[in-house]
């Protein structure tokens, strides 16, 4: 018997329609496009924002588009997993909403948090249970609504981050394409320079945490960068190394979209062109948990089945990865 791996075999994504330019944001903090294009990348980024519209919104529309595209029947998917920085609300899942609104009676559910990563991490897990042999048809989507926790007077973060949502559904495949290898590494190092002080077990929300801004994302921007290049660029060139892939075997980098400047390092270090590099961070920003599906929904149609492609990933916490896939289709 053929051993089963994980293969992707659908995408799906959606983003809002509201974009939120540089030009924009000149009105509203001391930036100017041109600094945040040379530092970033980053042109424009799509917000969500109609009220009492949340991450679930945003990821229900990306499972549809999915759905609609693969012709399949949401009763047919045996779990849900949702990555997520941005749940809708403490404790109840978000996912298992997501699950219940698209029609996936039948699939159970759960939200995955890993900052940047998360996506990375839900690719790993949702391999391993169809690599189990126990389920057929896993849904993995990223989904973050950025603008609910960014501060909009602070030019260190609001010039960086947007909203958006991917899908990925992963099910077996018996021609050894899928997921082949992984590395996938965190460090609590990263606790106290990338993350949203109040609101959590250690400090509750008061009058005093919302009145001081301790609820929107703070970022130790240097420190950051930092890690992020030493980090995605290591674990890439580590997976290739241990995969015997030379830069001409590598057919996509599918890097996280969080600065040009990071995804650039990691393919100098992995030795690729240009041409081989999926960028669309000048189009969102860094949309956290949904950069990596989104791309590949962006980029669907230039992927080829037997493709090498290299996902790479970096969060906070610290979080950071990098995925060996094979794609499986050609649309």
């Amino acid at each position: 018997m053929n051993k089963i791996t994980a293969a992707i075999t659908a995408v799906g994504s959606y983003v809002p329609d509201f974009v939120l330019s540089n030009q924009v944001l000149e009105t509203l903090v001391d930036t100017n496009d041109e600094w945040i294009t040379t530092r970033t990348g980053i042109k424009e980024r799509r917000l969500l924002k109609e009220e009492g519209k949340g991450t679930s919104f945003m990821a229900i529309k990306a499972a549809q588009n999915l759905l609609e595209k693969a012709n399949l029947d949401p009763k047919d998917i045996d779990l849900v997993i949702m990555a997520t920085a941005t749940p809708d609300m403490p404790v109840a899942s978000t996912g298992v909403y997501v699950a219940t609104q698209i029609g996936a009676t039948n699939a159970f559910a759960f939200d995955l948090q890993a900052a940047c990563s998360s996506f990375l991490y839900g690719m790993s897990a949702a391999s391993a249970y169809i690599a189990s042999g126990k389920y057929k048809k896993v849904l993995l989507i990223g989904s973050d609504k950025m603008s609910s926790i960014i501060d909009y007077t602070d030019r260190a973060t609001c010039i960086i981050f947007g909203d958006g949502a991917g899908a990925v559904l992963f099910e077996p495949n018996t021609e050894g394409l899928g997921l082949q290898d992984e590395i996938l590494k965190s460090d609590g190092i990263g606790r106290e320079f990338l993350k949203i002080e109040a609101g959590g077990s250690i400090l509750p929300p008061s009058e005093e945490t919302v009145k001081n801004k301790q609820h929107f994302v703070f970022q130790d921007g240097k420190t950051v960068f930092k890690y992020a290049v030493s980090g995605m660029a290591d674990v890439s060139e580590k997976i290739m190394e241990r995969n015997n892939l030379s830069h001409d075997d590598v057919n996509w980098l599918v890097a996280h979209q969080a600065n040009r400047r990071i995804i650039d390092a990691t393919a100098n270090r992995m030795g690729l062109d240009e041409s081989k590099v999926l960028i669309n961070i000048q189009k969102y920003g860094n949309t956290t948990s949904a950069t990596l599906p989104l791309l590949l929904s962006d980029f669907e149609n230039q992927l080829k089945k037997g493709d090498n492609i290299i996902f790479a990933a970096f969060g906070g916490g610290f979080t950071w990865g990098a995925i060996y896939l094979k794609w499986a289709y050609t649309k």
